[in-house]
């Protein structure tokens, strides 16, 4: 078992959910003490995702990366963030005793309902967070028709 025991404020209220929670926690400490992505297969960032008349909007979390690190394409109506985070130290001596941050390839991929102008998309990746701003093309925004009186 890990050196660092899983603490959380609500195992404390006795409920079952949390519990429960600290049962799957000790669980995972069990199977996987030193656990790292390599363990689990590629990682993918949090993202979201909206729209307004003009364009989509795709915010995607990547802390920690160089703007060298990131990929990204519109192809087929397809928005693709790729890239990879590169473990920061390799431990050759003591013992890991935790290992949470995710390391290794990702891609996330989003279909955009309407045709885009791909090549106006815009990126830009401030604060851990890449914004990726995509155009819609002038025949997917809504066109106001006047309503004429007979």
């Amino acid at each position: 078992m890990s050196l660092f025991k899983y603490t959380n404020p609500e195992i404390t209220t006795g409920s079952p959910a949390s519990n429960l929670r600290d049962h799957f926690g000790r669980l995972f400490d069990i199977a996987f003490p030193t656990r790292s992505i390599e363990s689990f297969g590629d990682w993918s960032p949090a993202l979201d995702a909206f729209e307004d008349k003009d364009k989509y909007v795709v915010s995607v979390e990547l802390p920690g990366l160089k703007k060298s690190d990131i990929n990204v394409t519109v192809h087929d109506g397809v928005l693709t963030v790729s890239g990879e985070r590169k473990s920061e130290k390799d431990v050759t001596e003591g013992t890991v005793h935790r290992t949470e941050r995710y390391y290794g390839k990702f891609s996330r991929s989003v279909s955009l309902p309407t045709a885009v102008k791909s090549d106006k998309v815009g990126a830009v990746y401030k604060d851990g967070v890449l914004t990726v701003e995509i155009p819609k093309a002038d025949e997917a925004k809504p066109k106001s028709i006047e309503v004429k009186v007979s």
